[in-house]
């Protein structure tokens, strides 16, 4: 159970706690913001172990989807550490995702039990109107861990079984259930130590969802590999971030661009003390803007490593080195513990300096799709590279540049015009916190350009003022016909905006 920053961990969750528990017992790995009682490695293993018992006693079989519908806090963390402990397949359910969605989830995992929490009831019996599943609703650490529950005879486990269902956000089409294993769920929290060359007295602060990858492999399974330490937040708060930061001294985190963007127009930031303590900060889950990743690296004198990860590689694939290594602003970077190549649309052919599908392989990337192997099939290749969707190139020194998604594209009059390309534009508009460009169906070029875009407050600009930012960097043609002002842009769980809801949003 050793951590190696060359060799992929090998053996199972509960593996790797009973580690910590045995060699670090005092050692403290999860703490709250909320305030609830920090958990040491033994504490977690015993409680975990205890939760486990109680869920075999209910005859849930070996990697039988258990489903967790909670928001980020001591009982969500204990409870998912339990199910995978016990050889159960941990299903979080996305609580942002809306009726459809959830009930898609509970009835294509075949889950007979969810996990839940008060508070979340009447996401449930939302979800429930959309299906005609109906698992039994359990509070776990409530019933099981304080009360007398009998020892018992857990579920042989290895690394290849089961570990995590998670379903992917469905913005272009029906969500699909990534099935990862307990050697690629461990994987994605290695790669990211890796990458961040993560000690045992490193300290992450927590605050996307744990029912999204990054969340969840990032800042939950990482520490488990290198044996640091994370802060969970129920959420994402402006008004507290850097508070965090200080009081639990952390080291560095992990959020995706729109909070950087948030974090940059606030009024608050970093202490000095936050400063001395916080090694860098990390972007992932979509594009971060060049001008957004500048301005707030002057702004507060902080480093911010864009990296690059997917659902079905359980979070990471790429990411730049840390500092005083060679940083390059507008790429993911490199890959860390995977291979990366660029391949023809067609996904035959190799190509070098030029753009292409993303491909990636590597002891992260998941089992299957579940119930689903004409999309599992087309995703992978015969000689196992995961073709991720996504569109770039990689320079001479191995750095790749991402446009974006093949689905994302826009074909306008024959021509690709990749919506990042204007993105970056907007937000290099000094009062632009969240910007988005996206495709609309048109009769003379088949698509034409509009986007969304969420000012500071009070700010003067207009929407003539975008326009003609756009033309003057871009062109007429590649220019949005129209731009939109939003209070907020939609968004999934971990915080990516979804161009297809704008879509849906501005033009019923």
């Amino acid at each position: 159970m050793n951590y190696s920053s060359t060799l992929p961990p090998r053996g199972t969750v509960r593996e790797w706690l009973d580690y910590h528990a045995e060699k670090t017992p005092d050692g403290i790995c999860y703490l709250f913001s909320d305030g609830a009682s920090d958990l040491t490695w033994l504490t977690l293993r015993n409680h975990a172990k205890k939760i486990t018992f109680g869920l075999t006693h209910l005859g849930i079989k070996k990697g039988e989807s258990i489903a967790i519908c909670m928001s980020n806090g001591r009982p969500a963390l204990l409870t998912l550490y339990a199910i995978l402990y016990g050889g159960f397949r941990a299903t979080p359910l996305n609580l942002a995702a809306g009726p459809a969605a959830l009930g898609h989830a509970i009835f294509h995992s075949k889950c007979r039990y969810i996990c839940s929490a008060p508070g979340q009831s009447k996401i449930l019996l939302d979800a429930f109107k959309e299906t005609d599943a109906r698992p039994q609703i359990i509070n776990a650490e409530a019933q099981f861990l304080e009360k007398d529950v009998p020892e018992i005879n857990l579920h042989e486990l290895n690394e290849t079984d089961h570990a995590l269902l998670m379903y992917t956000s469905g913005t272009t089409g029906v969500p699909k259930g990534v099935v990862h294993s307990h050697t690629s769920l461990l994987s994605g929290g290695w790669t990211t130590s890796v990458a961040h060359e993560l000690k045992p007295t490193d300290r992450a602060l927590c605050v996307l969802p744990l029912y999204h990858i990054n969340g969840l492999c990032v800042t939950v399974i990482a520490p488990l590999i290198s044996g640091g330490s994370s802060v969970i937040c129920p959420k994402f708060s402006n008004t507290v971030f850097w508070k965090h930061c200080e009081k639990f001294q952390i080291t560095w985190f992990s959020v995706v661009p729109t909070i950087i963007s948030h974090l940059l127009h606030g009024k608050a930031g970093p202490s000095d003390a936050v400063k001395t303590n916080l090694r860098f900060g990390r972007s992932a889950s979509a594009p971060l803007a060049i001008d957004t990743q500048f301005n707030f690296e002057t702004r507060f004198g902080l480093a911010i490593i864009e990296t690059m990860g997917l659902t079905e590689t359980a979070a990471q694939i790429l990411s730049n080195p840390l500092p005083p290594r060679k940083r390059k602003i507008g790429s993911p970077g490199i890959a860390f513990g995977n291979e990366v190549k660029v391949l023809s649309l067609d996904g035959t052919d190799q190509i070098v300096g030029e753009t292409g599908e993303l491909a990636v392989r590597g002891p992260n990337v998941m089992l299957e799709y579940l119930d689903n192997e004409s999309a599992t099939q087309k995703s992978k290749t015969i000689d196992g590279w995961l073709l991720t969707g996504d569109l770039g190139y990689i320079d001479d020194d191995g750095y790749v540049f991402v446009s974006g998604r093949l689905k994302e594209l826009i074909i306008k009059g024959g021509e690709n015009i990749s919506p990042r390309e204007i993105d970056d534009v907007l937000y290099s508009h000094r009062d632009v916190i969240e910007a988005a460009a996206f495709a609309i169906p048109c009769a003379i070029y088949g698509q034409r350009i509009e986007a969304a875009v969420k000012l500071i407050d009070y700010s003067n600009a207009s929407e003539a003022d975008m326009l003609n930012l756009c033309c003057s960097k871009l062109g007429n043609f590649k220019s949005p016909d129209r731009i939109y002002f939003l209070n907020d842009l939609p968004k999934g769980p971990s915080g990516k905006i979804q161009r297809i809801k704008l879509l849906e949003l501005l033009h019923v």
